[in-house]
């Protein structure tokens, strides 16, 4: 709970306590938060056990801690095989591959044979159709660029 408190900081928080409730109450102040830290913790344990009665003995290895987000994603996380089906079908995925496929089939020129390394065959404009997604190396200083309502 108190984790990050340092040994100066623990001292200065004892030295504010002695001046704010003075000596003489200081001890009867910590046996209160004490007592009362204590009931909280005594009433939380109930509280737990209830709930584990009320589920049922099909909820018997339930942690309260899974409660938490964080806790609940790590677990499934760890516990979950099928990641690897996962992992499977992200290296069998080309990315590279499905890109050069989509612009040939937006440029309309045939299918590349080779998967990553493939150049199209509309490159500089041989087949008549200039290559809109290679970037031009200078506009001229009246020249726009050129406008595509596709992508706005």
């Amino acid at each position: 709970m108190f984790n990050d408190i340092g040994a100066l900081e623990l001292v200065a928080l004892v030295v504010l306590a002695v001046l704010i409730f003075g000596p003489d109450k200081l001890p009867k102040v910590i046996q209160d938060a004490t007592r009362f830290i204590r009931k909280i913790r005594e009433f939380s344990e109930s509280a737990k056990h209830d709930i584990r009665t009320e589920l049922g003995p099909e909820f018997k290895d339930f942690e309260f801690e899974d409660l938490n987000p964080k806790a609940f994603i790590r677990k499934q996380l760890n516990e979950n095989e099928d990641l690897k089906d996962l992992k499977d079908l992200r290296s069998s995925f080309d990315l590279k591959k499905e890109i050069s496929e989509v612009t040939d089939a937006v440029n309309g020129t045939e299918p590349a044979k080779e998967s990553s390394t493939a150049v199209p065959a509309a490159v500089n404009g041989s087949s008549g159709t200039p290559d809109l997604l290679k970037k031009r190396e200078k506009l001229d200083q009246d020249e726009r660029p050129p406008f595509d309502a596709d992508a706005t």
